[in-house]
């Protein structure tokens, strides 16, 4: 799309939106694939995995304040990470099947769209298990030490979805 001279892009356009969450996807695999070539694959994942030991931090506390939550409940945990999963175009639904328990189920994952695009769906097992698995239990800890996690389901492993569960810890008795 040609604009005219002193013509700006409103930047709530969903052009905007997606030329960032390509941007973000895009240095994620290229950062990934650099360290490949240079050190390996093995060293690539371990990084891989180091850095998302630390981005669902970043993550949740900004989904926290954008929406603000202050409830460290499971409940509260799914809401902000929905904002996480709707940033990156993911197809998913938020359910709340009983006090102290909820989860995240996605049907459509475009980080494993990006793996299928770029003939790399031999990583989908491995990054199921260290990165998302990862991703799941940081969320969880930053909502505090009362929640478990549990990814149940992954695309990645054959299903028709990946299921993220967060359940209050047994013997907690912070309120939902």
């Amino acid at each position: 799309m040609q604009r005219a001279e002193g013509e700006s892009v409103n930047s709530g356009s969903e052009l905007i939106v997606e030329m960032l969450r390509r941007s973000y996807f895009a240095v994620d695999g290229l950062w990934y694939v650099m360290v490949e070539e240079e050190f390996g694959p093995d060293m690539a994942m371990e990084l891989d995995e180091r850095v998302w030991q630390v981005m669902p931090k970043i993550q949740a506390r900004k989904a926290r304040e954008l929406i603000d939550c202050q409830d460290d409940s499971p409940a509260a945990l799914v809401r902000c990470m929905a904002l996480k999963f709707a940033a990156e175009g993911h197809d998913y639904v938020v359910r709340i099947p009983a006090p102290g328990e909820a989860e995240i189920v996605i049907r459509r994952c475009p980080w494993r769209e990006v793996l299928e695009s770029s003939g790399r769906t031999h990583l989908g097992p491995e990054i199921a298990d260290r990165i998302c698995a990862t991703e799941g239990a940081t969320w969880a800890a930053e909502f505090g030490d009362g929640i478990d996690f549990a990814m149940t389901e992954a695309i990645c492993h054959g299903a028709d979805r990946c299921r993220f569960v967060f359940r209050r810890a047994h013997g907690c008795d912070s309120p939902e």
